[in-house]
């Protein structure tokens, strides 16, 4: 088991500047895990200082890169915006490999009032495909994440439905794309996370470990203290042969001990998982 994390918790600092990226690469070393994701809005300037001062500490600390977490919004009414996140997009996955990430964390974009179901599925699925080339040729792998509300979004996703979700997906099944699956964000419907992941989980590339207070409530708490299913979600995977990453969405807000104990409840409950 591989572990990173994505540090929600830490997000206001980290896109204010009232702390650095650096200083997270640090903090993701003491905490003891093997890599650190990272947000695009980490890096609101994308100079060479900046790059060679975050590989340095990647390499100082001796932590790997495991995803860059990007917000796509390949539903967006305008062409000419569709177009521009297309352009970002492919920013995003030169500014991965750069980190040395494995993988680029991608969603279809918001629910933006008046898309059309039929149209915001085709529009996400071009995106996607055009995507996909530039990621091969820098050796990422693009992780579409069953998602809920982007940091930078006005509206919910326009794929948190789960049958849209798979909509997409399959439309995509003859490509690299893979799957980001969270263990809690279907809990927002009401829907079954179980479910999704019996029909995701041989496109899963990375495990985001997440947790909500209660079904239909977005309100996140320490993993391992709320409603998603991540001890089961974790003998589905082990049965299914998965030792690839899992990453640590940590979004409780309660300082250092959120971080170190969803890290010892996600390390025990894997360990605990029923394996093949």
């Amino acid at each position: 088991m591989k572990l990173s994390c994505l540090p929600v918790s830490l997000y206001d600092d980290l896109f204010t500047g009232k702390s650095d990226v650096t200083d997270w690469i640090q903090f993701g070393a003491e905490l003891g895990l093997d890599a650190v994701d990272f947000s695009i809005k980490f890096f609101p300037e994308r100079d060479t200082a900046t790059l060679d001062r975050t590989i340095a500490a990647l390499e100082k600390f001796s932590v790997q890169t495991c995803m860059l977490a990007c917000y796509s919004d390949f539903t967006h009414p305008d062409p000419t915006q569709r177009q521009q996140e297309l352009v970002n997009l492919k920013a995003d996955i030169a500014l991965a490999k750069t980190l040395g990430a494995k993988f680029v964390r991608v969603t279809a974009g918001q629910n933006h009032p008046g898309i059309e179901r039929t149209t915001g599925v085709r529009w996400v699925v071009d995106g996607f495909h055009r995507a996909l080339d530039e990621a091969e040729s820098h050796g990422i792998t693009l992780a579409y994440e069953n998602h809920t509300k982007g940091a930078p979004w006005d509206y919910w996703d326009f794929s948190q439905p789960t049958e849209i979700f798979l909509e997409i997906l399959n439309a995509l099944s003859d490509t690299p794309l893979g799957v980001c699956f969270d263990t809690a964000n279907p809990l927002v419907l009401g829907e079954d996370v179980l479910t999704l992941l019996d029909k995701v989980i041989e496109r899963v590339v990375v495990l985001h470990v997440f947790d909500m207070r209660e079904v239909g409530k977005f309100e996140a708490v320490r993993v391992g203290t709320g409603a998603a299913p991540i001890s089961e979600v974790f003998s589905r995977m082990r049965q299914a042969g998965y030792d690839g990453w899992l990453s640590i969405e940590e979004a409780s807000r309660l300082g250092k001990e959120g971080f170190t104990e969803s890290i010892v409840f996600v390390r025990e409950a894997w360990q605990q998982a029923l394996s093949v």
